[in-house]
């Protein structure tokens, strides 16, 4: 029975408020410029909170450093794969190959993971994090965005609240700068201002997740081939990764961070690139497919861990 308690603990806060989200969409509580706006309150002003908070707040070494960077190479690696997977098995679609790679982790991986292990930093989640941003701002969206990628890349890292809060917590964390504040007290009212403003991160992304959810509108059959692709690379990657940080990291990365890293969904914003109106609807069922299927994967993970 007590297990039972503590899985709901976990998993019945999520599922809520996503049912709640799809119960606004629906009674029309709110608006598409209101859910526009509390996605906006959620990445560019509580996400950022939490980054800069993990991030100041994470242990740095040389040796840490190969998680991130480990993190980028699996990246690249899956995108490769899904290219060369869209050609053998006649995939269509300019969109399909990115479907391999990369991971909402902004959107949905630290509300997930603050949920999942309440009593572990969300720094754990970051590291493993670190090197998969940096691979979506560089070669994801450059590539996504074509002849102009670069320059719109790295406009949008500049502009972007969530990358200054990775930035400023790094310069805090690696420097050594937060540890030097604690005995002052400094770094106790940075926690406290940070932790208020990240709050209610969690319930923002997923309420906004379960308005956007419309199951009824996946067309099953045409993006399952792309499903079926994602879940393959996501596999093998995720075991490949495990077996490295294992026998040559010497388990540096916490691996329920891991884990439920590559159970995320690919980014939100593969969409917004899709010249064609009917694959833009296709990548949409597709990452919202791939998001039930995510947290259905969460549950379980909320079971065995």
């Amino acid at each position: 029975m007590q297990d039972i308690i503590l899985l709901l603990q976990k998993v019945l806060p999520v599922f809520l408020v996503l049912m709640l989200g799809v119960l606004c969409r629906k009674k029309a509580v709110v608006s598409r410029e209101g859910i526009n706006t509390l996605k906006n309150v959620a990445v560019n002003i509580a996400l950022p909170a939490v980054m800069l908070n993990a991030f100041a707040t994470a242990e740095y070494s040389v040796k840490s450093v190969l998680v991130p960077f480990a993190m980028f190479i699996v990246c690249v690696l899956a995108l490769v794969i899904g290219f060369l997977s869209c050609r053998f098995f006649k995939i269509g679609g300019r969109l399909s190959p990115y479907i391999s790679a990369g991971f909402e982790a902004g959107m949905l991986g630290y509300a997930l993971f603050t949920i999942l292990f309440p009593d572990e930093p969300a720094s754990s989640f970051a590291i493993v994090d670190l090197g998969q941003v940096l691979f979506v701002f560089t070669v994801y969206k450059i590539l996504l965005a074509g002849k102009k990628g670069g320059v719109s890349a790295l406009k949008e890292a500049l502009t972007s609240p969530v990358v200054w809060g990775i930035l400023s917590g790094l310069l805090l964390g690696a420097s050594g700068l937060y540890s030097a504040l604690k005995p002052s007290g400094v770094s106790n009212v940075l926690d406290a201002v940070t932790d208020f403003v990240s709050a209610p991160t969690s319930v923002l992304i997923l309420l906004a997740i379960g308005y956007d959810l419309n199951p009824k509108e996946m067309q099953f059959k045409k993006v399952g081939a792309m499903i079926a692709l994602r879940l393959c690379i996501s596999a093998v990657l995720l075991g490949a990764t495990l077996l490295i940080d294992r026998f040559l990291f010497g388990c540096m990365a916490h691996t329920g961070a891991l884990i439920l890293m590559f159970i995320l969904p690919p980014p939100y914003v593969l969409p917004v690139f899709a010249d064609v109106e009917s694959e833009r609807a296709d990548i949409s069922s597709t990452l919202s497919a791939l998001t039930l299927i995510s947290l259905a994967l969460f549950a379980v993970l909320a079971v065995v861990m």
